[in-house]
């Protein structure tokens, strides 16, 4: 499988948020502003690169019988590495995702990758898939973020945007509002996937 294939499908034709639809906790938790969506962002890309990276240098020597709590050991070791920098050099952030940090270890994102392609395939071909799925679940976390602070708050990345008349919509900072928007943004991404697709298979 061509490396750039591997990386540019985990950020659009494989997207985890707008396609395999995983990881919807802290997708719909974190996204109230741009600033936690980019901190969860970048440590799901840390943990499910290098978890990835160890699986498959591993995976000839774990047995088939313990391999997913293999994988839940080795994935809780940089979790927990996330958790203690966070908690060390950016404390407020820490402080506000809080307890969807150590549920990135059962984050179904990071486990379908160890299962499906770090335990199948190389060490390098392994870490692409890591960072191409982690970019796009950020992506897909920033902008779902984006719409919801600009909407809820009238900010982005906490500075006033709308103006301070701007009559917020409280309901996209719950939970009725993330799955509404998220609803949209999948609907749009679907969209867009086919009107791309139609024009390759035209194209050929």
């Amino acid at each position: 499988m061509k490396l750039k294939k591997i990386f540019f499908d985990g950020i659009f034709s494989n997207n985890p948020v707008l396609v395999q639809l995983v990881g919807m906790c802290s997708v719909l938790a974190v996204t109230t502003s741009v600033v936690n969506a980019i901190g969860m962002g970048f440590s799901v890309v840390f943990v499910v690169t290098c978890s990835n990276i160890v699986i498959s240098m591993l995976r000839k020597f774990i047995p088939d019988k313990v391999r997913i709590p293999a994988y839940i050991v080795i994935i809780a070791t940089f979790v927990t590495l996330v958790q203690m920098f966070l908690s060390a050099y950016i404390p407020a952030l820490n402080a506000s995702l809080g307890l969807f940090i150590p549920l990135i270890v059962v984050n179904c994102l990071i486990l379908a990758r160890a299962e499906s392609f770090a335990s199948k395939n190389s060490v390098f071909s392994s870490m692409i898939d890591g960072v191409g799925q982690g970019i796009g679940f950020t992506c897909a976390l920033v902008v779902l973020a984006s719409v919801r602070e600009l909407l809820g708050n009238g900010t982005w990345f906490g500075f006033p945007i709308l103006g301070k008349n701007y009559v917020s919509i409280g309901v996209i900072t719950q939970a009725p509002g993330a799955f509404i928007i998220l609803g949209l943004l999948v609907a749009g991404f679907n969209i867009l996937n086919k009107k791309v697709n139609a024009k390759k298979e035209g194209g050929n």
